[in-house]
C-alpha cells in the first residue's frame, strides 16, 4: 500500500533547524567532556608534585585549580 505525505517548505526548514541545535547541542557536549577530561589530567599531575616541584614552576598548591581550569579552557 502506497502512502503520500505532504512536507511543505516550512516543515522542512522547521526540521533543519532541529538538526542544526541538536548538532551544536552534540558539538558542546564532547568539547565539555573533552575539557572535563583536560582539567581533571592536569588537576591529578599538578596535584602529584611536591611543593617543591611547584614553586620550581612559579606556582603554588594553592594555584593547581586555577591553571588546570586555564588550561581546559583552552581547547
Amino acid at each position: 500500500m502506497a502512502s503520500y505525505s505532504n512536507i511543505s517548505a516550512g516543515n522542512v526548514g522547521i526540521f533543519a533547524q532541529i538538526a542544526a541545535r541538536l548538532t551544536e547541542a552534540r558539538e558542546r557536549f564532547v568539547r565539555n567532556r573533552l575539557r572535563r577530561r583536560i582539567f581533571r589530567q592536569t588537576m591529578s599531575e599538578l596535584s602529584a608534585l611536591s611543593t617543591r616541584e611547584l614553586a620550581d614552576l612559579g606556582l603554588h598548591r594553592s594555584m593547581i585549580r586555577r591553571v588546570a581550569w586555564q588550561e581546559a579552557q583552552k581547547r
